[in-house]
């Protein structure tokens, strides 16, 4: 009865797979592998300041409150900064070793146990993230290394279920980010939104000053475009190739236009990356001919799928099936949820962005002094990596990047709680040098200021008349006190650390 069973699933793997999506399989895995890698070399840099023992948000306050089974994580075991770094190493050389194909050179669970583990690291850190880790991109990158994980080595024939769900998990992609836009804010529909989102995104990039000053009729033509491509486009995925093709490139050009325009940590990345994994090999030949991409060695020539991976994968995909009901029934909800995790594995997630655009720009801004007594002319602005500042300088890429500790002062005008303030503050004033590299510019060179200040300013940009005359990119002026003048004496006191 056994070696019958193995036969009849022999059997099964024969149209159970198929031989069109090698070069989407590759695609697929070494771009996720590259931005596993990205997100665990983040983490390397800034989750001990922001999470670590002496973070902001100290993961063991975290992990005292809520139980494994809310946030699943290797840290709830055990925290360490020591721990939390060799979760780093070993994540970030995991994913270069799949850019580089090395795992897929073996058996397919070879492939399958590495990608796994780089996926619970990976939900390891998102898990105890709390604020840091609030996106929609690292729910999106979960879910991208669970899924590529199964696509196996070139050792196995690609299954058709795994490529119908990365189609779906597309397909939630652009459409929950289309109606969230279409249900949300009236600025979606009247066609002005990217009026204003160009200038008052979180994090600008290089040349969204250029886009903000493109033509409002060029604004019309993109807000109608975003809504072509994320409410159209994407029921193309489920009709016969090459229109899934289709779909996949226009995802790919579109989300390359938002790579130029702003700074979206590896959200545009890892559509682009999904984007090319829908384009068949036949479309590839079709359009490149002998320049068709390289398919791995032995892609192509794989073997009939062996009986323990068709049903690994079989249950795979009825696992994801099962979990996929409550987000299908979110994208049909007048009350649609954006970035929502369903299950704490993110395994199967909600994803959306910008449901509402902000019409001005507010950003706090950080001051100290070393007077005792300061005056008006005695306070310094920190510089930061990312977000506005100095309105002389040009805002710059960091994208794929992330700068969490930028991304989520930008929050803070909009009412989202921070109650990291205060620490961050004693952190300033302690001069403490992990979260000093965080920021771009330390006015006092490594020295403890006595007092440290957050102003909030309203900027704008800078109109091309007045870039010519001054050479600036913004024009900002004071609106209020965020934090008054506190030093450590005053954070001493109950309730304040």
């Amino acid at each position: 009865m056994p070696e019958q069973l193995g036969r009849q699933l022999d059997q099964l793997g024969g149209w159970w797979a198929t031989a069109d999506y090698d070069v989407a399989r590759e695609v697929l895995q070494r771009g996720v592998g590259a931005l596993l890698c990205l997100a665990f070399l983040q983490a390397l840099g800034q989750f001990r300041p922001l999470l670590g023992d002496r973070g902001l948000l100290p993961v063991r306050r975290f992990t005292a409150r809520v139980r494994f089974r809310d946030a699943p994580s290797l840290f709830q075991v055990h925290y360490s900064d020591r721990l939390l770094v060799v979760v780093g190493v070993l994540g970030a050389a995991g994913g270069a070793a799949v850019v580089v194909g090395l795992p897929q050179t073996g058996p397919w669970w070879v492939t399958t146990a590495v990608l796994l583990v780089l996926w619970a690291g990976y939900l390891s850190i998102v898990s105890v993230g709390q604020r840091f880790y609030a996106f929609g991109w690292e729910t999106l990158l979960c879910e991208l290394a669970f899924l590529a994980a199964w696509f196996g080595s070139p050792a196995v024939p690609v299954p058709f279920l795994l490529v119908l769900a990365a189609r779906w998990l597309l397909f939630r992609l652009e459409l929950g980010a289309g109606l969230i836009k279409w249900r949300g804010d009236p600025a979606w529909r009247d066609l002005t939104a990217l009026d204003y989102h160009h200038e008052t995104q979180p994090m600008p990039g290089p040349f969204s000053w250029h886009a903000h000053h493109l033509p409002r009729w060029w604004h019309r033509t993109e807000v109608v475009g975003n809504h072509v491509t994320q409410l159209l486009v994407p029921w193309l995925l489920w009709l016969p190739q090459p229109l899934p093709s289709v779909a996949g490139g226009v995802v790919v050009l579109t989300q390359g236009w938002l790579v130029l325009t702003g700074n979206f940590a590896w959200l545009n990345w890892a559509a682009i990356v999904l984007g090319a994994a829908m384009v068949s090999d036949g479309v590839w030949r079709t359009l490149l001919g002998g320049l068709a991409p390289a398919a791995a060695p032995g892609v192509g020539s794989a073997p009939p799928a062996p009986s323990g991976y068709v049903v690994a994968v079989t249950l795979v995909a009825v696992l994801l099936a099962a979990l996929s009901v409550r987000p299908a029934l979110n994208l049909a909800s007048r009350h649609q949820r954006m970035n929502a995790s369903f299950e704490p594995l993110r395994l199967v997630n909600a994803y959306g962005a910008f449901g509402s655009v902000t019409r001005r720009r507010d950003e706090v801004v950080v001051e100290g002094t070393l007077a005792e007594r300061p005056g008006p002319d005695d306070w310094h602005e920190y510089g930061f990596r990312g977000k506005p500042g100095d309105v002389r300088r040009r805002p710059p890429q960091v994208a794929p990047y992330h700068l969490r500790l930028d991304w989520v002062l930008w929050f803070v005008p909009l009412g989202a709680p921070a109650p990291w303030l205060p620490r961050l503050c004693r952190r300033l004033l302690e001069a403490d040098p992990a979260t000093l590299r965080l920021l771009r510019d330390d006015p006092f060179d490594g020295a403890p200021p006595r007092w440290v200040r957050m102003r909030l300013f309203r900027y704008r940009y800078t109109t091309p008349d007045e870039r010519r005359r001054t050479g600036d990119w913004w024009v900002r002026h004071e609106l209020e006190t965020v934090v008054p003048p506190v030093n450590l004496d005053l954070l001493s006191r109950p309730g304040l650390s």
